[in-house]
């Protein structure tokens, strides 16, 4: 474990699996909803942004735009189609919108391979940044885009949360949304911001991780496992938790893969998860709740 390549490999995937969990995490601190369709959104995004690119020549910029507004529009989409009817209809029950989510997502994934095709799509990097040495590491410019477009969301996320009012409000009709309600914050606007946000951070995830791995329609369950799976290791308490739990899966899977081979580190992630969800449910950073 002393080889810092292996670290600088667990470092990288695990930012992608944090941008995911963060996605996620947005949606349950303004919404207390576990949104499992927050991988589609990356892979939709991921897609668009590389078909963009390759069947109508747009700059890459361009093409990553298209990907992150259309990861938006699909993620408000969920919320005012399938989300709020499917609770509002069954008294606000977790459950029934749990399912429904997952049939979206499954059928976000089969509209995008009848759209985009069945077989992988390239993505170029999103920044022009070479390959380099920092040492005897060998850093790829799709790797230090990773790790640098992570740490820009990260911050604005956490800024964003702690010093603008509708930041707080989020937060606020987390910890309590009757009571947010009462006091006269619309609820429904707050909750669009969520989904909205959660929808851009994923589409940036998609974006910048397909041009290292390429996208296909078959990614967006595996990715939201993995996101989800990061969450509840970092958990809610902390709106930087989904970076600890993505950093802790993503080490897990490069050395576990290291040591183990491919199947070793699944069951490793898995594991951990369990462990996880075992003997600290509520993650590294538990969520306070103001009452």
């Amino acid at each position: 474990m002393s080889d810092p390549q292996l670290w600088l490999a667990g470092a990288e995937i695990g930012c992608f699996f944090a941008l995911v969990a963060l996605s996620i995490y947005l949606v349950v601190v303004g919404a207390s909803f576990f949104n499992f369709a927050a991988g589609p959104y990356a892979m939709a995004a991921g897609l668009l942004a590389g078909y963009a690119s390759a069947q109508w020549g747009v700059p890459v910029i361009a093409g990553a735009a298209l990907g992150v507004v259309a990861a938006v529009a699909i993620s408000l989409v969920t919320d005012i189609v399938v989300v709020r009817p499917v609770q509002r209809r069954s008294g606000g029950a977790e459950l029934p919108a749990l399912v429904a989510v997952t049939a979206t997502l499954f059928a976000i994934q089969q509209l995008a391979g009848t759209i985009f095709g069945r077989t992988p799509v390239s993505v170029a990097n999103l920044l022009p940044l070479p390959d380099f040495h920092l040492g005897p590491v060998s850093v790829q410019g799709t790797t230090a885009t990773i790790i640098l477009v992570t740490a820009v969301v990260l911050v604005a996320t956490v800024v964003w949360l702690r010093s603008t009012t509708t930041g707080q409000l989020l937060r606020a009709v987390g910890d309590n949304h009757d009571a947010a309600r009462m006091i006269g914050v619309n609820v429904t606007r707050v909750r669009w911001w969520a989904f909205g946000l959660s929808g851009a951070i994923a589409g940036i995830a998609g974006v910048v991780f397909a041009a290292k791995s390429g996208a296909q329609f078959t990614s967006g369950l595996s990715w939201t496992l993995t996101g989800f799976l990061a969450l509840v290791v970092g958990g809610t308490g902390k709106p930087w938790a989904p970076l600890a739990g993505g950093l802790a899966l993503g080490w897990v899977q490069v050395f576990g893969s290291f040591y183990f081979g491919a199947t070793g580190s699944s069951i490793a992630i898995f594991l951990v998860a369990l462990v996880f969800f075992a003997f600290r449910p509520e993650g590294l950073f538990q969520r306070k709740v103001r009452v």
